[in-house]
């Protein structure tokens, strides 16, 4: 029930929009720059983050937004930032996430990464169609975005702040990274302009995607 509740808390228009713009930034975010993004009053912007935070969804702290200290640095500001949790809905009840920590504790166990490399590869490639390689870093971020992995730009490559297998990684990392990698070299293609490769940072996907080097000025 507690999932459902904090859900429908996103039905709000103004609270998802104030929502999804905390969890894009992938930082810390104020009232003032939040209220802004949202095109909504400081208050009515509170409020909503406010109960953002109370279902869960976000969590909140303070600190001085100026980045000075001491006297003269004003009062330090309410900011927002995602919940480390994760909430899901299945109506019947279901635990998937069980079955998937049984079979990976099962292919570890049974030295099986090659074999779910390569399935997944497949699987990668059967979600890609008939279209060819990804023609780009742009295409490979809508690409990624719609499969939930929330790309952004960052220093002429493209990095993941959510990885979708996040539950499941945790308990199995090397196997379960080593698949998403597989799934999205078959996604994006590996003899096009793109690449992807393992390159983990603590609170993100561990892959990243780039340039290829044969394609490189």
């Amino acid at each position: 029930m507690e999932d459902i509740e904090a859900i429908a808390v996103l039905q709000d228009p103004v609270r998802r929009r104030l929502y999804e713009y905390v969890v894009a930034q992938g930082r810390e975010v104020g009232r003032n720059e939040a209220a802004e993004a949202a095109g909504v009053a400081r208050t009515l912007a509170a409020h909503h983050l406010d109960r953002l935070t109370g279902a869960g969804l976000l969590e909140s702290g303070s600190r001085r937004l100026s980045g000075r200290s001491g006297p003269g640095a004003g009062r330090p500001a309410k900011v927002y930032t995602r919940a480390r949790g994760e909430r899901s809905v299945s109506l019947p009840a279901r635990d998937y996430r069980t079955a998937a920590e049984l079979l990976a504790e099962a292919a570890e166990q049974a030295g099986l990464d090659a074999g779910l490399c390569a399935a997944a590869r497949r699987r990668g490639e059967a979600l890609r169609g008939s279209a060819g390689p990804c023609g780009g870093l742009e295409e490979a971020m809508e690409t990624l975005a719609a499969r939930g992995y929330e790309p952004y730009a960052a220093d002429g490559a493209v990095r993941m702040r959510n990885c979708p297998f996040h539950a499941v990684a945790e308990s199995f990392p090397p196997l379960v990274c080593g698949m998403n990698l597989a799934l999205l070299e078959g996604l994006l293609g590996v003899e096009g302009p793109v690449r992807a490769r393992m390159d983990a940072r603590p609170g993100e996907c561990c892959v990243v995607v780039e340039a290829s080097k044969n394609n490189d000025d």
